[in-house]
């Protein structure tokens, strides 16, 4: 399922425009991504958590090369599933 799929089914269950309904799918995911960016955890009753989590720097090596390199330590956007959610997909 895509973007315009949901937003579709979206405006169907709700009686919204598929205007509207994108509008309100843009927002929600403007807020996950703003607070996510900000460092917050973003848990969704039922659903699950969206959280940021740090990972560290640690040496690897170029696999077509096999040389020695860096990874700098990054934040990365992780997501937990929610109990509903895993019995739901189960």
């Amino acid at each position: 399922m895509n973007k315009v799929e949901i937003v579709a089914s979206l405006a169907e269950r709700t009686g919204l425009t598929k205007q509207d309904a994108e509008c309100a799918f843009d927002s929600l995911f403007d807020i996950l991504i703003d607070s996510l960016a900000e460092g917050e955890k973003v848990v969704i009753s039922g659903f699950g958590t969206f959280d940021v989590k740090q990972r560290k720097a640690r040496d690897g090596h170029d696999p077509r090369s096999n040389e020695k390199i860096h990874i700098p330590s990054i934040k990365a956007a992780t997501f937990k599933p929610g109990k509903v959610l895993k019995e739901r997909v189960r």
